[in-house]
């Protein structure tokens, strides 16, 4: 009997404790050095057992017993599989994984929402947290108990003075008017025979904090309440403990909390639930019961938040004005533990930032946000804590209620030296598991690689951010721009999946796809143009890109079905824009508009290319106004090509020939409107080109002298980029696959601003937003961490390292492995755990016995996989699983006509 198959998962969580589906999808990989599964059989600990079932699949429903609230079952699988030679083997069984759906019916609640009664309640980013208290006796110690939480605000859940779990900022961030986390927990053994304690810390959070770009307040409520219930169970019965007005809430040591402004902290305050010394704090008092919604909650579908790594600090500097500048050589997302404070009621401030000023101490004015309330002033960045000492001994200040986007700390007011023992920087993100990575001989390419995963690292925190510091939001273009890198490195499919469920949630009812999600809608903003600047192309597409990636990358077409249908009303709006409105400019110039026009999307608001190299500053108001169809028009025609391939997989057959006929209408509209009589793309641009070749808008004929106008584009340049926001992951890839492999890895190789290794060789830690994010004088410009422009990895990827999915394939079914080194590379390896088991490429180029080099490639194939191997001289070769070693000669390049972006 073989090895057991292994990474068991229940809705593509490792983690299944609290879930809301009755029919969770269970999956696994196959053990390692397995030829293709045949059959499989699943038993679980409430009686179902599938009996062997013949079938290749690695990922079915949950087909037992019917599930209820609180159900719990284990369940394992083995599975029977053939090698090289045909012969069939069983495996042995894997290792039982637990289930446990938490409560999915209103009334399955007996708890009531509480919170603080606030007769004034304090400005925005000064608000002060509470807890919230009740103590119970026990005749004996449960044999089974669960804890169910959650919260207007960010919570954090203690029973007799032991935290419960290791979850961060809990509930996480959601769109809160349609969807509220709860967190279930095992706190069987927490609990004791005779008096317990259960108690909470609630504050501002992403409910009613300051929030985003805007700073603006108050966006899901007024007031933050807590709802918990605790489930006892032992041979006496069960008890239900749940909140309501009984319970006590008094002040606490958090004095204000807020996730932009930062969190402070006076140890001299006690907030046990116990009266505190007068003069210090309001006494314990009753809860206020509140209002609240029980339809609204929810299990998860992402793994939890939790810090991850910790960092100990790489300098600690005193300056002369007293402050410690603690660098910890990497920029990331979280908050310090800082275990050395002051004197009794003397308080230290903690600023936070990315880079330093002239002066050496941390700067935080590239990262404050225009006050739209005053026009043409700032606002205060934030990411300031403060904390005073009361003296006692073991005293610990770690600000669980904010986070921070940072590489340094000043620490002021402090007389003693800190030592590195002293602080730590804690990582705070979704703990997504990681499947990918490469390295190749280029140790400059490599630190680019490792600079875009700590972007994405610090921009991984319940949703996909564009900045850790500054905004913290939820961008879709910035999303659907990264998850194929992503998604390569990260499993990334619950983490995507709770971040499409808000997209969904936030649709407006014409079909718009809202810029940032979560979110509270339009009507909460003080800036207009938070509300105008919807429905933008490149950015709502992200309901078609995202689901299509996440589903290439599992092989799981739920998550296209779950999102077909905000996709259609996406698609509606479009169609609608392009064929009810023309573009006043093009009205005036031919009242008559011709047939194509009616697939020209040339009206609305768009970002367009957003932040090309030396192009104008943006103008969101005077993109209210400007033609940007040869961008809008170019995703209406990758939409509606997409949207048929995804109804063919869902076998939704006359959807996809009218999508199909559609898209090809859009495809002959843009070519018709911006190709030129010499077949050049008008308004020509780097950006223009490479989306007429990456998105197939130009016909084939014209092809090449779209590239060849690409290529002089980028020359008088001085060979260097000039896409934006949106074409720049496509550049290399469209280079490389029309022949301008050599071009591509000039440009990736290129150390002049603008260029990716210009922030290498800067010192950069993670991915700017801007090109020159940190300029040649040493000065920080806007945000030091944004991953879209990282998203050039999937080049090192699927190029470099030749590893990319067949056209067709999904869950890495089928692969392709084909390097295409330049540059002078010696090396390079790159591995992926697909749902079918690890993917492994490597090749080294070495002296032959002859004139000429040899790439020697080393490929590992999982189970169930085929790979086509393409090296330069050399036939196709098909192989399946196992190792295999090939030999070729360096020089060629096999150019094949396949685009890197999988959506392609």
């Amino acid at each position: 009997m073989s090895a057991a198959p292994t990474r068991l998962r229940a809705e593509h969580l490792s983690e299944a404790m609290g879930l809301a589906v009755r029919e969770p999808r269970l999956s696994w990989t196959p053990p390692g050095g397995t030829g293709s599964q045949t059959a499989y059989r699943i038993t679980a600990s409430n009686g179902w057992d599938t009996g062997r079932q013949e079938s290749a699949a690695c990922a079915v429903p949950y087909s037992g017993p019917p599930l209820a609230s609180r159900s719990h079952f284990e369940w394992r699988v083995r599975t029977w599989n053939t090698d090289e030679t045909g012969a069939e083997t069983a495996t042995g069984w894997s290792r039982p994984v637990s289930v446990e759906l938490g409560l999915l019916h209103a009334t399955d609640w007996v708890a009531q929402w509480i919170g603080s009664d606030e007769p004034e309640i304090p400005a925005a980013g000064e608000r002060p947290g509470y807890a919230f208290t009740k103590t119970f006796t026990l005749g004996s110690a449960p044999a089974r108990a669960r804890a169910y939480a959650t919260a207007h605000g960010i919570y954090e859940l203690f029973i007799n003075g032991r935290r419960v779990g290791d979850q961060q900022l809990t509930p996480g961030s959601t769109s809160y008017h349609t969807t509220l986390q709860v967190q279930a927990h095992d706190v069987t053994d927490l609990l004791c025979e005779g008096p317990n304690t259960i108690r909470a810390i609630l504050t501002d959070g992403w409910f009613r904090g300051t929030f985003g770009y805007t700073r603006d307040a108050d966006m899901y409520g007024t007031h933050t309440a807590f709802l918990a219930q605790l489930e006892l169970e032992s041979g006496a019965g069960k008890r239900v403990i749940g909140t309501d007005g009984s319970w006590l809430v008094s002040a606490t040591g958090i004095t204000g909390a807020d996730l932009m402004a930062g969190q402070q902290v006076d140890f001299r305050a006690r907030d046990a639930g116990s009266a505190p010394p007068a003069g210090k704090a309001p006494g314990a008092r009753p809860a206020v019961v509140r209002p609240g919604s029980f339809t609204q909650l929810t299990g998860p579908l992402a793994p939890p938040t939790r810090v991850t790594q910790e960092l100990a600090p790489v300098s600690i500097k005193r300056l002369p004005t007293g402050h410690q500048v603690v660098d910890f050589g990497q920029n990331i997302h979280g908050w310090v533990r800082l275990s050395r404070l002051g004197a009794p009621d003397e308080t230290i401030t903690l600023e936070y930032g990315e880079a330093l000023g002239p002066d050496g101490d941390v700067t935080r004015d590239h990262l404050r946000p225009h006050d739209f309330r005053a026009p043409g002033a700032f606002r205060d960045a934030g990411q300031v804590d403060t904390v005073t000492a009361s003296g006692a001994a073991g005293e610990v200040f770690e600000p669980r209620h904010t986070t921070h986007g940072f590489q340094y700390v000043s620490v002021q007011g402090l007389a003693a030296d800190l030592q590195a023992a002293d602080i730590t920087a804690c990582l705070v993100r979704t703990d997504l598991e990681r499947i990918g990575a490469f390295h190749c001989s280029n140790q400059r390419l490599n630190k680019l690689h490792d600079i875009v995963e700590w972007s994405f690292l610090g921009n991984s925190c319940e949703v996909p951010t564009d900045c850790p510091q500054r905004e913290k939001a939820g961008w879709t273009g910035d999303w659907q721009l990264f998850i194929p890198a992503a998604a390569y490195l990260y499993d990334v499919t619950g983490f995507t999946r709770k971040w499409l469920r808000d997209v969904r949630a936030d649709q407006w009812d014409n079909g718009i796809i809202t810029n940032i999600s979560p979110s509270p809608g339009p009507a909460v903003t003080s800036a207009e143009f938070m509300g105008f600047t919807n429905g933008s192309a490149g950015w709502g597409d992200a309901i078609a890109m995202v689901p299509w990636e996440a589903y290439l990358a599992t092989g799981d077409a739920a998550i296209l079905a779950e999102n077909w249908e905000a996709m259609q009303r996406w698609l509606g709006f479009v169609r609608t824009s392009a064929e009810t409105r023309r573009h006043a400019a093009r009205a005036a110039a031919s009242p008559v508009p011709a047939p194509h026009e009616q697939y020209l999307w040339d009206t609305g608001f768009h970002f367009g290319e957003w932040m090309e190299p030396d192009g104008p500053e943006p103008d969101l108001f005077a993109a209210r106004t400007a033609d940007n169809g040869i961008v809008a028009t170019a995703y209406y025609r990758h939409t509606t090509h997409l949207m048929a391939r995804i109804a063919g997989v869902l076998g939704r057959d006359a959807e996809a020939a009218s999508l199909t006929k559609l898209s090809a209408n859009v495809r002959a509209a843009w070519e018709t409107e911006y190709l030129d009589a010499a077949g050049q793309v008008a308004p020509a641009s780097q950006a223009n080109c490479v989306r007429a070749l990456a998105f197939h808008l130009v016909s084939p004929e014209h092809r090449a002298t779209v590239t060849a106008q690409l290529v002089d584009l980028i020359r008088a340049a001085g060979t260097h980029l000039g896409t934006g926001f949106l074409a720049t992951p496509y550049l290399l890839p469209v280079l490389a696959d029309n022949g301008e492999l050599d071009l591509a890895y000039e440009l990736l190789l290129q150390d002049s601003e603008p260029s990716w290794l210009a922030m290498v060789d800067r010192g950069a830690t993670t991915v700017w937003e801007l090109w020159n994010g940190i300029d040649a004088a040493g000065v920080a410009h806007q945000s030091l961490n944004h991953y879209s422009k990282g998203a050039v990895v999937s080049f090192l990827h699927r190029y470099t390292a030749g590893l990319r999915q067949a056209s067709g394939s999904s869950g890495w079914e089928r692969l392709v492995i084909e390097p295409r080194p330049g540059a002078g590379l010696t090396s390079a390896s790159t591995s992926h755990q697909g749902p079918r088991g690890l993917i492994d490429v490597e090749w080294t180029v070495r002296e032959g016995s002859g004139d000429g080099a040899v790439l020697a490639l080393t490929a590992t194939i999982p189970a169930g996989t085929t790979a086509q191997v393409l090296l330069p001289g050399r036939p196709a070769a098909v192989v399946g699983p196992g190792r295999h070693t090939f030999l070729a000669a360096t020089g060629g390049d096999s150019t094949q006509s396949e685009l890197m972006r999988s959506t392609l």
